[in-house]
């Protein structure tokens, strides 16, 4: 006979000791996730993103940063996007000692050698079916970003494009991402 293993509530989760510097832990459906530390190209690209959105946003609506917690679901998960934009008066709702609860309008994802197509399509899909309205895959190898809308929609962006996003409402040139 099996023995299942109780999943970890989001209090559970919150209560586990801090791990050592540049280890991230993430909750996904009730299981604990540890992600090794991300790499230069990684930082440099969330950073640059960041940037991008920023010239662009409307901070009276949204705000950006990269690691940023979220709760997509109320219960057994807690994901970190690379990457986000989100919604000032939810962010202002959320408690000091919680994370952001609901799914920020936009998760950016940028790939990593150790992440899988399955974990990807997870993440896609628990953003997208959880209120989360775009979705953005960054591929550094092929210098790509794909955009995946909640209606289904998706767009591959290489560096000679432009991304017109529905959420912002203005336009990124993907070769700003990528430039060195």
């Amino acid at each position: 006979m099996a023995v299942k293993n109780a999943l970890l509530t989001v209090a559970e989760f919150a209560s586990l000791p801090q791990p050592a510097a540049g280890v991230r832990q993430e909750l996904h459906h009730g299981e604990l996730v540890v992600l090794p530390p991300v790499k230069k190209l990684h930082t440099k690209l969330q950073k640059r993103l960041v940037s991008a959105i920023e010239a662009i946003l409307n901070p009276t609506e949204h705000g950006v940063d990269k690691e940023f917690p979220f709760r997509p679901t109320p219960e057994h998960e807690v994901w970190v996007a690379d990457v986000a934009v989100f919604n000032l008066e939810l962010w202002d709702q959320t408690p000091d000692d919680d994370y952001f609860c609901g799914v920020p309008p936009i998760v950016i994802e940028v790939l990593s050698p150790s992440n899988s197509a399955s974990e990807i399509l997870d993440r896609e899909d628990i953003c997208l079916r959880n209120g989360g309205q775009e979705f953005w895959v960054v591929d550094p190898k092929s210098e790509i970003v794909k955009v995946i809308s909640a209606n289904g929609h998706s767009m591959i962006y290489d560096t000679p494009s432009i991304i017109q996003s529905t959420v912002l409402r203005k336009a990124i040139a993907v070769r700003d991402i990528f430039a060195s």
